[in-house]
């Protein structure tokens, strides 16, 4: 088949996650549009808007040079991340609740700033073009593209290399089985020049430091990575997207939008329609 991005199959590190766990999960996530709005849809709650907001403000720091970084406060950073994401558009049920989040945001941001280690010194940004994504043919033959950004990508002048950083806003450990460093490892190693040193999860909501993760095999990663891709694009070819449970915690929140009983409080800057519940 030739490459035709326009065509091919996208994946993702969130998106092969939303297959993994439900393949009904992963079409109404990632391939169902809104018949009237023509956007697809999210589902939003709290613990995604802190998310959202916190990696907002970590963002911003790597497009300034070292020195201006942490000039300002990175808490005064996050009123602007905030305003896109308070009230309904968190899925906050109420002030108190909202409170609670945002109290937890500027402790991590607050931590952060009191051990910036690695955001004081130089980093990568990825070039993403007209797409506004890091990408590449993941395979050319299949017609599959990875895409995703890297939280931060850290410059080791000593060694004319970078470490790959994940800030997680979570309270849970990533799983051992997780595809996310192998797609990380893909993704740096083909969207830019540097060769990848180390790898690092940042646990903000608990840790002063960056804990290093191993490198997976990069042979490895493609391999795992690209099964799971092929299955992927078969899924859609076939038109084929079966919860394995006929209803799980993944697909069931969507469900209930498509069933009207979801509300609709805006739509993001990727063109999602966000959704909330009121219970």
């Amino acid at each position: 088949m030739k490459p035709d991005k326009y065509s091919a199959t996208w994946v993702s590190h969130s998106s092969i996650s939303d297959f993994l766990k439900c393949p009904r999960s992963y079409f109404l996530r990632n391939v169902y549009k809104n018949p009237i709005t023509g956007h697809k849809m999210t589902v939003m709650s709290p613990p995604l808007a802190l998310g959202q907001a916190v990696h907002e403000v970590i963002e911003s720091l790597a497009y300034l040079p070292t020195e201006e970084r942490l000039k300002i406060s990175l808490v005064k950073k996050l009123d602007p991340a905030w305003l896109k994401i308070t009230g309904k558009k968190g899925g906050f049920r109420n002030y108190e609740e909202e409170v609670g989040y945002r109290d937890r945001a500027v402790r991590m941001l607050s931590r952060l700033a009191g051990n910036p280690g690695p955001l004081t010194r130089p980093a990568i940004k990825i070039k993403t073009g007209t797409l506004n994504l890091p990408n590449y043919y993941l395979s050319e033959e299949d017609n599959i593209i990875l895409c995703g950004k890297i939280d931060w990508l850290e410059y080791i002048p000593e060694s004319d290399s970078v470490n790959i950083i994940d800030f997680k806003t979570g309270k849970n450990e990533e799983r051992e089985d997780s595809l996310q460093l192998p797609i990380y490892l893909l993704l740096a190693t083909n969207t830019q020049s540097k060769k990848v040193n180390k790898s690092f999860y940042w646990y903000l909501d608990r840790d002063a430091d960056p804990i290093e993760k191993k490198l997976p095999d990069i042979k490895d990663s493609y391999k795992k990575v690209l099964k799971i891709a092929k299955e992927i694009k078969t899924a859609r070819e076939k038109n084929e997207f079966t919860c394995p449970q006929g209803g799980c915690n993944a697909c069931r929140p969507y469900e209930k939008v498509l069933r009207g009983e979801g509300e609709l409080v805006g739509t993001s800057e990727t063109r999602q329609d966000i959704y909330i519940f009121k219970d």
